[in-house]
């Protein structure tokens, strides 16, 4: 089974910030890992092949935080 790689430019202003993300990706099926860094801003996902980039992107959203950009594979995507 493949998977891919999802990277997404998030604005976090402190740990709470960090942690909203974490904790909608832990919830999400198909999430293989996950890493959330406060300091890089950003939000890297190793995804299952039946996860796709708009599911992971609306789940980091709802958590209130801006994504401000985002990549799957490597091909920049929209946000």
């Amino acid at each position: 089974m493949s998977e891919h790689n999802y990277n997404f430019n998030v604005t976090m202003t402190c740990g709470g910030c960090s942690g909203a993300v974490e904790r909608v990706l832990k919830k999400l099926d198909g999430v293989k890992s996950y890493d959330v860094s406060l300091d890089k801003q950003t939000a890297t996902v190793v995804a299952a092949d039946n996860l796709d980039y708009s599911t992971v992107l609306e789940k980091i959203k709802k958590t209130g935080k801006k994504v401000n950009s985002g990549e799957a594979d490597g091909v920049p995507q929209s946000v």
